[in-house]
C-alpha cells in the first residue's frame, strides 16, 4: 500500500511538472511588439527595443515626480502595506496618457538607454525637469510594481501590479514585477505648439526569477507619455435655469463656454450657445442686473492680464447688447485678470480652469 501511495505521488508530481509549469514559465526574448501596441510619435524608442506592455487612455491623470520620493506621515501605508513615499515636488497632469514598457537589446545599460532618451528630448526642444538614479530616487530602489510590507517604490508611485493587464509571467508582467537593479529616471517637458507634453522614463536592469529568467539581466525602459488634449467638455453649456440656481445658491456662476481667440478679446462663434443662455437668464429675470467679470491665467504680466480680462468682459457685454437685445444698463463689465484663480497656474489644466467669465448679480 505504501509503495502504491508513493507511486501515485510521483505520478502527480510528474504531471504537475510537465503540464503546469510550462504554462507559467512563458517569458521569452521578444521579437516583436505585443499586439495593439505602438509608439506615441512624441518620442522614439531605443533602437531594437520591443514593447512588451502597453496601455493608453484618451483622457486620464498622470502624476510625475519632480523630486526624490520622501517618507509620508508616520503610519501612512498603501493597500499593499508599503510605507507611502511622495515627492515634495510633482506635476499632476491631465490629457492622453500612454504607458509603454520596452525590453531593450542585450548588453545595453540602463544609463546608456536613459541618455539616449534625453538626447531625443533635447532634439525636440524639451527640458529635463528632474533626474535621479538608484537610491537617490527614494523609496525601494530594487522593487518594481510588485510587493508589499516594505517601502513603496518609484514605479509604485505610477502604478501597482494590480493595475497591469498582462498575463502572469508574460514578458510584460515579468518586466514590471521582477526585482530590479541600477534604476535611472528622468522627467521632462516637451513643447507642443501652445501646449506642453511630458515624458517620464525609468530604466533599470531586470533581476528576474525562475519564470522570468529569459529576461534576466536585460534593461527595461518604462515610458509614460502625457500628450496635451482638451477634455471633451460635456458640461460646458450651462442652461439658463442652472445659471439661475447657481446664482441663488452660490452668489455667482463661472462659465467656460465663452471662447476667445488666443491672447485676444475676439469672441469665437462657439460662444453663441452660452451667450444665448445668459440672455435667456436675463430675459427670465427682468429685475436682474449683473457684473460680467473676465478672468485669465497667470501667463504674462499683471497689467497685461488685467487689460485682457477687461476687454474680454467688454466683448461679452457688447455681444449680449447687439446680438441678443439685452439692455446695456443691466450689464457692468469688469476684468479681474489673474487675481482670483480657482486652480494652480502651474499646470495646463489649472490654467484652463482659471480662464473663465463669471456672472455676478448686483441686486
Amino acid at each position: 500500500m505504501a509503495k502504491r501511495y508513493l507511486q501515485l505521488l510521483f505520478m502527480l508530481a510528474a504531471l504537475f511538472c510537465t503540464n503546469a509549469l510550462p504554462t507559467l514559465a512563458d517569458a521569452t526574448i521578444p521579437i516583436a511588439d505585443i499586439e495593439g501596441a505602438a509608439d506615441t510619435g512624441l518620442i522614439k524608442r531605443y533602437e531594437g527595443a520591443f514593447i512588451v506592455s502597453y496601455e493608453s487612455h484618451a483622457y486620464a491623470e498622470l502624476r510625475i515626480p519632480l523630486s526624490p520620493l520622501q517618507p509620508g506621515a508616520s503610519g501612512e501605508y498603501d493597500a499593499m502595506n508599503n510605507r507611502i513615499y511622495r515627492p515634495e515636488r510633482a506635476e499632476t497632469l491631465e490629457g492622453k496618457v500612454t504607458r509603454l514598457v520596452y525590453v531593450v537589446p542585450e548588453n545595453r545599460s540602463p544609463l546608456e538607454v536613459l541618455r539616449n532618451y534625453q538626447d531625443e528630448i533635447a532634439a525636440a526642444n524639451g527640458q529635463v525637469e528632474f533626474e535621479c538614479k538608484r537610491d537617490e530616487c527614494g523609496g525601494d530602489a530594487n522593487r518594481a510594481a510588485y510587493g508589499g510590507g516594505n517601502k513603496m517604490s518609484l514605479m509604485q508611485y505610477f502604478f501597482y501590479e494590480s493595475d497591469i493587464k498582462d498575463a502572469p509571467y508574460s514578458n510584460g508582467a515579468c518586466a514590471v514585477t521582477s526585482r530590479i537593479n541600477d534604476q535611472h529616471f528622468t522627467a521632462a517637458r516637451i513643447p507642443q505648439g501652445d501646449a506642453t507634453a511630458w515624458v517620464a522614463v525609468q530604466t533599470f536592469q531586470l533581476d528576474a526569477g525562475t519564470y522570468c529568467k529569459a529576461l534576466n539581466g536585460r534593461t527595461i525602459a518604462v515610458v509614460h507619455v502625457l500628450e496635451p488634449k482638451a477634455r471633451e467638455q460635456k458640461m460646458v453649456l450651462v442652461k439658463a435655469e442652472d445659471m439661475a440656481d447657481a446664482i441663488d445658491h452660490d452668489g455667482s456662476i463661472a462659465l467656460y463656454g465663452i471662447y476667445f481667440d488666443t491672447a485676444k478679446a475676439n469672441l469665437t462663434p462657439d460662444s453663441a450657445p452660452t451667450l444665448k443662455e445668459i440672455a435667456a437668464l436675463l430675459g427670465g429675470r427682468p429685475e436682474l442686473a449683473v457684473l460680467i467679470v473676465g478672468h485669465t491665467d497667470s501667463q504674462g504680466s499683471y497689467d497685461y492680464n488685467l487689460d485682457l480680462s477687461a476687454r474680454r468682459a467688454d466683448a461679452v457685454k457688447a455681444a449680449l447688447v447687439s446680438s441678443y437685445g439685452v439692455d446695456a444698463r443691466r450689464l457692468t463689465a469688469a476684468g479681474a485678470g489673474m487675481m482670483a484663480p480657482v486652480a494652480s497656474n502651474a499646470t495646463d489644466e489649472g490654467r484652463a480652469r482659471n480662464r473663465r467669465v463669471t456672472i455676478v448679480p448686483v441686486n
